[in-house]
């Protein structure tokens, strides 16, 4: 049944209790959100979602002919706190609440993975949404009237912004699409589209306590922007990809154990020659990788977590799958006398004689907690390799 054109959601049957997306004793006014809202907010969220509020959850989901309990989930998953039955929600609502529900009936999403799309999605923009508003206004010093707060300065720049953004938040996220639907295509098999072998690295900015002991905020804050921009341009300029990052730790993905060793070198070589960077340790491990809802989860990450951990300053470590994966490429000789005994055979025979971009050192083997006896080796870079 749908709602009637005053958003009343009067029954012909008689009146229903609706169930809040909160508890039943949380039930509200259904004018409250609007009444305890501020005025330039409403007209803030009118801008954006280009509707008033004007539906309940009650009458936002069955307008969208979806359950009480379904409409809840999604509107969890996407984020957002529990609103009791305050008329908070507009046509906006009801047409995702209506689009998520058809997938899963059309067969093309189960329940539980619409509620993974809600989710992911969620959490990927509320990040993006807080960063652009912290972005925009903090360069905002002098408003452009005199007497304008920031916050009536707020309605002119999203104003403007708002329809750019969008489309640029379309085509990024096209290209992002298709280059993953690139990846799972080139897999081997359908196991390796969910459980790949990957190269993990993290990298992990030394003494990072310390400084934020030291450091005023404003300093901290630059500091951390500086540290995430450096590594996630590089991590993608070089081809990897970056799954999250954590302040003072950065964690990346690449499909081949050559790119991330580049990526690896690449990042503490970057951050030696910058005077305001801590030293970086980085560790990396080759294997296995679960991939979900964007994010890297495994034994293989767990090891490369472990490695960096115990890494040495502004230096590499790899667990011996990964230096395996290396000699196994031609990307780093078994050892030096093997490169030199490669290099003797082919100046015999007068051929080029094998260029190796990578060195491996076999360190001491040790206990890492969880993961019993690993056996790390130095990665470096080898001269007369490519840099």
């Amino acid at each position: 049944m749908t709602v009637d054109d005053t958003g009343s959601g009067a029954d012909a049957d008689g009146p229903e209790e609706p169930p809040p997306f909160s508890s039943s004793h949380e039930q509200e006014d259904p004018d409250a959100a609007d009444s305890g809202a501020h005025p330039l907010a409403l007209r803030l969220e009118q801008l954006i979602l280009g509707a008033e509020r004007r539906y309940t959850p009650f009458q936002a989901a069955r307008s969208a002919g979806v359950s009480m309990e379904l409409a809840s989930r999604f509107w969890r998953a996407m984020g957002f706190a529990d609103i009791g039955q305050a008329r908070a929600l507009t046509e906006a609502d009801v047409l995702a609440l209506r689009r998520l529900a058809g997938l899963v009936e059309a067969g093309l999403l189960s329940e539980a993975m619409a509620v993974q799309v809600a989710r992911s999605t969620g959490q990927t923009t509320a990040r993006l949404a807080e960063w652009q508003m912290d972005s925009f206004l903090e360069g905002l010093t002098e408003p452009p009237e005199p007497g304008m707060t920031r916050t009536e300065v707020t309605y002119p720049i999203v104003e403007l912004l708002l329809p750019e953004l969008e489309e640029f938040l379309v085509y990024v996220w096209r290209r992002q699409l298709a280059a993953s639907a690139g990846r799972v295509v080139q897999a081997a098999d359908d196991e390796e589209m969910v459980d790949r072998r990957l190269a993990v690295g993290f990298a992990d900015l030394v003494g990072f306590t310390r400084l934020t002991r030291r450091m005023e905020e404003e300093e901290l804050g630059e500091l951390v922007e500086a540290f995430e921009t450096t590594s996630a341009d590089l991590v993608a300029a070089r081809g990897g990809r970056l799954i999250k990052t954590l302040g003072d730790e950065v964690l990346y993905a690449a499909d081949d154990a050559g790119t991330a060793a580049d990526i690896a070198l690449r990042l503490v070589e970057t951050m030696a020659h910058d005077e305001t960077m801590p030293e970086l340790r980085v560790g990396m491990a080759f294997g296995t990788v679960t991939t979900r809802m964007g994010d890297v989860f495994g034994t293989t990450v767990n090891l490369a977590s472990r490695l960096t951990s115990i890494a040495p300053r502004d230096a590499v470590l790899v667990d011996s799958a990964f230096a395996e994966e290396l000699i196994r490429t031609g990307d780093a000789p078994a050892s030096e006398a093997e490169a030199a005994e490669a290099a003797a055979t082919a100046e015999k025979e007068g051929e080029e004689p094998p260029v190796y971009g990578f060195a491996l050192q076999p360190m001491w083997q040790r206990p890492v907690r969880g993961l019993g006896v690993v056996e790390p080796w130095l990665l470096t870079r080898r001269n007369g390799g490519p840099a």
